[in-house]
């Protein structure tokens, strides 16, 4: 399909009857203010950004070569949803859930050091929502999460828990507000099973789920004091001041480093862990805040000692609970901090 749609009268006059005809200009500007809905959807169902941008594509090119079949009984949006549903129902099929540490074994020894990064495709990633352009607030008045809510990590985490068809039913139901029967359709089965599924997926989730969500915590804080959390992270960090870190944490806090599986859980054993490695003083980091999975975030940039400057490093992920830190989730997968708009480098101030 072309990537630069050029829009002729006959697409402006009835762009899905030209997309029939086949025009895939038309079908471009069918399809658009969708897509990002779409892909936050795949991420949802999938846990990963790049499998949401290959489930993405594989439903649109299914939806441009079934568009004479669409009779327009239902939506375009509907049955978009129903085509990118299916396509993350088949990726499913052939690839193991997505985890973040604490779901794939236990904590280990601050004293031992970070172990070697797992090779395959295990982890649950973050979601750029700012980038992508997700919206504030519910998607429609049926839905029981919120948008930003539902691309939190604990929310994502909790899902890949839940067999495939009962994570499809919740995110069509409590997420996007479908009806039963539109989820029934979407799903080729009955309202009834649609229930059922959903009972059973509420249970697992009710049961998993934090007590509050993070777009709770952060309207609580207020944009002043979350600057100010903000503002003390990039301060510990960058003068390696462990004590100043570990008083912004929680008794139970864990740091987690996909796609490495070690993970260190309570106050104690994180500030060994940040006293022995990253804050130990023997590297020099610059922070960069940003928004991931609709939490605070942070790039972490690294000081290069051939003369490149401070180079990107990984980006971490804050889970609050009030004004305390209870996660940090540092991704380090090679090149994850370019979904976040975020250089390769930064240049040293002229006073280093």
């Amino acid at each position: 399909m072309s990537t630069a749609p050029r829009f002729s009268a006959a697409t402006e006059r009835d762009p899905l009857e030209a997309a029939r005809r086949g025009d895939e200009d038309a079908f471009a500007r069918l399809v658009a203010p969708h897509r990002a809905e779409l892909h936050a959807h795949c991420y949802r169902m999938l846990g990963s950004v790049q499998d949401a941008e290959d489930a993405l594509q594989e439903a649109l090119l299914r939806a441009w070569r079934g568009l004479a079949r669409f009779e327009g009984r239902s939506s375009l949006r509907s049955w978009l949803y129903t085509i990118a549903t299916n396509a993350c129902l088949r990726t499913i099929e052939r690839q193991p859930k997505r985890v973040l540490p604490v779901d794939y074994g236990p904590a280990a020894d601050p004293h031992d050091g970070p172990g070697e990064p797992l090779t395959e495709s295990t982890w649950l990633e973050p979601y750029p929502d700012e980038q992508l352009g997700l919206e504030d607030g519910f998607s429609a008045p049926e839905a029981r999460h919120e948008q930003r809510e539902s691309v939190e990590l604990a929310f994502i985490a909790v899902l890949q828990h839940l067999p495939a068809r009962q994570r499809a039913v919740l995110l069509l139901r409590d997420v996007l507000g479908f009806s039963a029967r539109e989820v029934a359709d979407t799903l080729e089965t009955t309202p009834a099973s649609v229930y059922s599924a959903l009972q059973r997926a509420h249970k697992t989730v009710d049961e998993r789920l934090p007590e509050q969500s993070q777009q709770a915590t952060l309207r609580a804080l207020g944009d002043e004091r979350l600057a100010e959390i903000v503002g003390r992270y990039v301060d510990a960090w960058e003068r390696s001041d462990v004590d100043a870190m570990v008083a912004m944490l929680a008794e139970d806090a864990i740091v987690t480093m996909p796609p490495a599986a070690t993970w260190y859980t309570g106050r104690l054993a994180v500030a060994a862990f940040l006293r022995r490695w990253p804050l130990s003083g023997r590297q020099s980091w610059r922070i960069v805040p940003t928004r991931a999975s609709g939490q605070l975030a942070f790039g972490h940039y690294m000081w290069d000692d051939n003369g490149a400057g401070f180079l990107a490093h990984h980006v971490t992920v804050l889970t609050l609970r009030g004004d305390q830190v209870t996660e940090l989730t540092a991704f380090l997968a090679p090149g994850i901090y370019r979904r976040f708009g975020l250089p390769d480098a930064i240049q040293p101030s002229p006073e280093r």
